[in-house]
């Protein structure tokens, strides 16, 4: 008989890796650096592609529709992620107002830090979005910017395509997407290691005492997180007539890669590619939806600065009023267009978030020990609900594959669909 080989999956291998490294990082003091450097590594490797991937994707995605398509897509796009962003803050507040995770925490620990504050106007905000150099807006990794730029050139792509009968330039962009998804693949097999450095130089740095301190705050992000998760799967198999629990188990892996990287940028690939393999959403809706959803869907972030503001307001002892509520809502949802979609992004926002409500700027020291722990709950919370809005425009396109949903059959994959002669 032939023996079977014991293979642990990428996912098992992710998990065993983080807990691995939370084990090093306590039993061996003194090596904090080689293992941020090995964490560092890796989201480099992983980084190093997601700009171009972004822009790729959404080139081809528009590129490859007819004009008058993507207005209907755009429109569902922006209501479902406006909607679900604006209830995100609302579960923030609503949690931080009941739990008070900031009524008990010590004041000393409130010192000064030195952290750059945004100063812009909302109209120097709003024209921000558009790029003055898309090349300098690709180096500073500047998402809405280059999503921006990706979607005009995408429906000039599209206009071109359809007047002169040519899609030549379209399936070269198309076959340099299949060769980045490949790439990234075959960096991900590093993943375990990656992560394993990650946990281990975080753990060694901050210790138990620093997550102890802050635990009220973090086990009350972590409720209100899956809690709205939970309510926002449901409401997700109801309105795509899918099994519930099929489609917490397709979106396993994704949770787990978003929830130890910390980081959207490093899980839209998996994101891409989960999509079509997964959940069956078709190639069109897939390219589309998950790049832009990916920058302008912040869940997770709008529910985090929500609670966090009402927080660092608990510990000061400042009452906010029911106006000062609301404004906590329509920032928290505002500034989530367009922000960093990397590990360290959540604390850069609250920065700029924190000023305008008149709270003290010191106070963004008393969350940034805990970023990292934080940033787990944020990058869920952003990543898993991105999925379902795809999900959710593919079911109402009727480009949803219910067959590749169920398991019942297996797609071409994505890494494997690279064009003859490239």
């Amino acid at each position: 008989m032939k023996k079977r080989s014991l293979k642990i999956s990428l996912t098992n291998q992710i998990m065993i890796a983080t807990v691995l490294g939370i084990f090093w990082g306590v039993s061996f003091p003194g090596l904090g650096d080689q293992m941020q450097l090995v964490g560092d590594f890796f989201l480099r490797l992983i980084q190093m592609s997601v700009v171009v991937l972004v822009m790729g994707s959404v080139i081809e995605a528009v590129g490859g529709l007819d004009p008058k398509e993507l207005g209907g897509i755009g429109g569902k796009v922006f209501l479902w992620f406006t909607g679900s962003t604006l209830v995100a803050a609302i579960f923030g507040l609503l949690f931080a107002l009941i739990l008070k995770p900031g009524a008990g925490l010590d004041q000393s620990l409130l010192q000064s830090t030195e952290t750059a504050l945004s100063t812009s106007s909302m109209e120097e905000v709003i024209l921000n979005f558009v790029p003055l150099n898309i090349i300098q807006a690709m180096v500073e990794q500047n998402m809405i910017q280059v999503i921006i730029f990706s979607l005009f050139f995408g429906l000039a792509l599209s206009l071109i395509k359809h007047e002169k009968k040519n899609q030549l330039f379209l399936d070269m962009i198309s076959s340099f997407n299949h060769i980045l998804i490949k790439m990234v693949s075959m960096i991900m097999k590093l993943a375990p290691i990656g992560i394993f450095g990650l946990v281990a130089s975080l753990v060694e740095d901050t210790g138990i005492r620093v997550l102890g301190m802050l635990a009220s705050f973090l086990l009350t992000l972590a409720a209100a997180s899956l809690l709205f998760l939970f309510l926002w799967f449901l409401l997700t198999s109801l309105y795509c007539k899918v099994s519930l629990f099929r489609l917490i188990k397709n979106m396993w892996r994704l949770s787990v890669i978003s929830f130890t990287t910390t980081s959207s940028a490093v899980s839209l690939p998996f994101q891409i590619e989960d999509g079509k393999e997964r959940f069956g959403i078709s190639d069109r809706i897939n390219k589309l939806v998950m790049p832009l959803v990916m920058t302008l869907n912040s869940n997770g972030l709008s529910l985090f600065l929500a609670l966090a503001i009402v927080t660092v307001a608990q510990a000061y002892q400042i009452q906010l009023s029911l106006g000062d509520l609301l404004q906590v809502v329509l920032l928290s949802s505002l500034a989530c267009l367009g922000t960093i979609v990397v590990p360290g992004g959540g604390l850069v926002t609250l920065a700029t978030v924190l000023p305008m409500l008149g709270l003290p700027n010191e106070s963004i020291a008393l969350l940034a020990g805990i970023d990292w722990f934080s940033g787990m709950f944020r990058t869920l919370l952003n990543v898993d609900p991105d999925v379902t809005v795809a999900l959710i425009v593919a079911h109402d396109e009727g480009e949803l594959d219910r067959a590749v949903f169920n398991g019942e059959k297996a797609p071409v994959k994505l890494a494997e669909k690279i064009t003859d002669g490239v």
